[in-house]
């Protein structure tokens, strides 16, 4: 008889730590799953911003002032873009407990040559991908018009200056 009561425990063990496993296993995946949705976010904010720089759709307060500065007015002009890759850098905590990340967007293009181009359409770039993380999450109430920084439920994003290779 009392073997019968001593499989009944061993199994209640088995399962409570397994269920245990389980959670911790499921909130590991969750944080993953979260910085895998975001970064799948800048990609597309990437590219959006690549294909409207590229074929030069501006707003009119952008197409004003690149068509009246002499410096900008090629980009008025269909360009090539193309995202190499984005890379993400932990910064630490911000001021809500949130992980840090920036992320460099690495570009190329034989059409954007000179630096104010460059800056132009890097901003461009880098407005969009952290556009695309705050409506993704739909974040856009908790941070600036720039959406800077763009925010999850666990991190906060910047972005550097796009690297032109």
């Amino acid at each position: 008889m009392d073997k019968k009561g001593q499989i009944t425990v061993e199994l209640l063990l088995l399962i409570s730590f397994a269920l245990i496993a389980a959670i911790i296993l499921a909130n590991v995946i969750m944080d993953g799953n979260e910085l895998n949705m975001a970064m799948a976010s800048a990609r597309n904010g990437a590219f959006e911003g690549i294909s409207s720089n590229g074929l030069a759709i501006y707003p009119k307060e952008s197409y004003d002032n690149y068509s009246k500065d002499p410096k900008k007015q090629t980009l008025l002009r269909e360009k090539n873009i193309k995202i190499l890759r984005i890379e993400q850098t932990v910064k630490g905590k911000d001021n809500f407990n949130r992980t840090r990340i920036q992320l460099r967007i690495y570009a190329s293009s034989p059409n954007v040559k000179t630096k104010e181009e460059r800056e132009s359409v890097g901003d461009r770039i880098n407005y969009n991908v952290r556009k695309s993380i705050t409506h993704s999450f739909k974040t856009e109430n908790i941070t600036n018009k720039l959406f800077n920084p763009a925010f999850s439920n666990k991190y906060s994003f910047t972005t550097g200056n796009v690297v032109w290779v």
